[in-house]
């Protein structure tokens, strides 16, 4: 029976839920996630649960934050004030947007604060700080 190692192209399908029991994404009504595993396309909490499974297998698994998508930084959080913003960008906390650094990087932050004169935006990653569960079926392995 062949098994998943490093170095191996999988595809599966999975359901990712929050402690809460919330789904935050899944493969359901969709292609099965194809990816290289060892290769950090997906967080390491999933990754290194996958070696040893073989086709038709199911598990579930819990990947802690720092093994997910880290925990949540404070100084990622920086207040801009409201007049940089455009008029035509609505200032509702949860409104996500694509910012440049100077550098010329994109990065996504979300509007986490709204006051009268300034705006606090969000740079972690929605899920940062989260632990995270995957129910997975293997689909394939090449």
């Amino acid at each position: 029976m062949t098994v998943v190692k490093d170095g191996d192209k999988i595809a599966l399908h999975y359901t990712g839920t929050l402690a809460d029991g919330s789904v935050f994404d899944s493969s359901e009504g969709r292609e099965p996630l194809e990816f290289t595993v060892g290769s950090g396309q997906v967080i390491k909490g999933l990754d290194k649960s996958l070696p040893g499974m073989a086709v038709g297998d199911k598990k579930t698994i819990t990947a802690i934050a720092e093994e997910a998508y880290g925990p949540v930084v404070e100084n990622a959080r920086q207040p801009v004030p409201r007049d940089q913003f455009p008029d035509d960008i609505p200032m509702e906390i949860g409104t996500q947007l694509q910012m440049q650094t100077p550098q010329g990087e994109i990065v996504m932050v979300t509007i986490a604060e709204v006051a009268e004169d300034s705006v606090v935006l969000d740079a972690n990653h929605p899920l940062a700080g989260k632990d995270l569960t995957f129910a997975i079926e293997l689909v394939s392995i090449s």
